[in-house]
């Protein structure tokens, strides 16, 4: 076990899953030691009796595949704990999975562990590679993503340019595009839906960030009401190339709303009707000049499933949404209720002037830290940083040493994927904390 690392109290601001993600993925592609502690405290339990916070399936699926990822040494990666000690390996620029700083390439990899990822072949020639991440619970999915894109995108790809016959010489390192496949929950409550990550964050990561091309296939949805169904999703994308850095971004002066994207999963197509008409009044009323658009309509076979999104997208392509996950009994008054709900909740975040919503901000947090130079982001006039963007910076700063200023902007550490991070100074971050009293929690 390393004798340094940061040390993140997990009750922190939020206080929840979203500590955890962010300092996991910040770990894993610096290699930065972590130890946190009181993990998801400030969540309480689902029933009586039962201990608040703790790693549930989702968080520990995210870690577990992380963990094997970067071959980390980890204490606590269990059901349930509340601190938890992760330290990815250490590799050199384009080393393999199994050939670590320290390690000969013929010596098996660390604990014996198998790759996360099996290699697709057409021919000699590798053409992707291929991961799955399973959950035996509608977890979400898309926080399960949340935790690991950024080292999915940021990550060495660690595989050599020559790959022809048997023996494959080592060369350059080269993208590969990879498939990543996750089984749980789509459409889960106090999580982004599938079509949140599809129709907001996918688009403004690829076309305001920079980020390499990403699409999604659902497979099968999954939801956490009615009768539990695990779903799966499928997503294609390439990493960043050895070398490279993600340029600064700015997200300002997004301009006039110009569309309206409208997705509606209801249990009958009356449900669906009635929604479509009475969303469709209430847009034209507010904002008569905008396209309306319906990409996804479709029966959720259950009368107490019931979902609206409807995301605003700008002239300059910035995108704002609101959603509703109804997990009750459906009539019309619930139609209602929903309709009125998500215009009027999407009606205060046009009214902001910003360019991200609220549910955006802290999933931009990350690029910010990575990206080369002052990236900022525009959340709205006398628009406070939501609580999660506050954790998540407050996480940046521990970890990197970055910090952020009011109107939201950083100056990232430019992140050189395949960079040896800790051998740039960045050691200074950790703290000294002895094997010994780590061992003394209670893990």
């Amino acid at each position: 076990m390393s004798s340094y690392r940061i040390s993140l109290d997990g009750r922190t601001l939020e206080g929840g899953g979203q500590l955890l993600r962010l300092a996991l993925s910040l770990s894993s592609l610096t290699h930065i030691p972590i130890h946190i502690w009181d993990i998801r405290a400030n969540r309480a339990p689902r029933k009586s009796g039962q201990p608040a916070g703790g790693l549930k399936p989702a968080h520990l699926a995210a870690v577990e595949w992380l963990a094997e990822a970067t071959e980390a040494d980890t204490q606590g990666m269990v059901k349930g704990s509340q601190d938890l000690y992760f330290a990815p390996l250490r590799r050199e620029m384009g080393e393999a999975s199994g050939e670590g700083k320290g390690r000969s390439p013929d010596q098996a990899p660390k604990n014996n562990r198998k790759s996360v990822w099996q290699d697709v072949y057409d021919g000699n020639k590798l053409i992707r590679r291929d991961t799955r991440i399973h959950l035996s619970s509608p977890g979400s999915v898309c926080l399960i993503l949340q935790a690991i894109l950024p080292y999915l995108l940021f990550h060495s790809p660690n595989v050599a340019s020559s790959t022809t016959g048997q023996a494959r010489e080592r060369s350059a390192p080269i993208s590969v595009p990879l498939r990543v496949t996750i089984e749980g929950g789509t459409n889960v409550s106090k999580s982004p839906s599938i079509e949140y990550v599809d129709q907001v964050l996918v688009p403004m990561l690829v076309q305001k960030v920079g980020v390499p091309p990403i699409t999604t296939k659902i497979i099968k949805r999954g939801w956490s009401s009615g009768r539990v169904d695990i779903g799966a999703v499928q997503f294609d994308l390439a990493p960043f190339a050895s070398g490279s850095k993600l340029p600064r971004f700015d997200f300002s002066d997004r301009g006039e709303v110009s569309k309206m994207h409208v997705s509606i999963l209801a249990p009958n197509q009356s449900a669906r009707d009635s929604i479509r008409g009475k969303v469709t009044e209430r847009l034209l009323a507010r904002y008569p000049e905008v396209d309306i658009l319906f990409p996804v309509e479709e029966d959720t076979k259950n009368g107490a499933r019931l979902y609206l999104l409807i995301v605003a997208e700008s002239n300059d392509g910035y995108r704002l949404a609101r959603d509703v996950l109804w997990e009750r009994k459906i009539n019309t008054a619930t139609i209602d209720a929903v309709v009125n709900t998500v215009v009027k909740e999407l009606d205060k975040e046009i009214e902001r002037g910003g360019c991200a919503d609220e549910y955006m901000q802290d999933q931009l947090v990350v690029f910010q830290a990575l990206a080369e130079g002052r990236s900022r982001v525009d959340s709205g006039d006398n628009t406070k940083a939501t609580l999660h963007a506050q954790t998540a910076r407050w996480v940046v700063e521990q970890v990197l040493g970055l910090t952020f200023d009011e109107q939201g902007t950083c100056n990232g550490c430019g992140f050189e994927v395949g960079e040896a991070f800790l051998d740039s100074g960045t050691t200074k971050r950790a703290t000294k904390e002895s094997a010994t009293e780590f061992e003394q929690t209670n893990i």
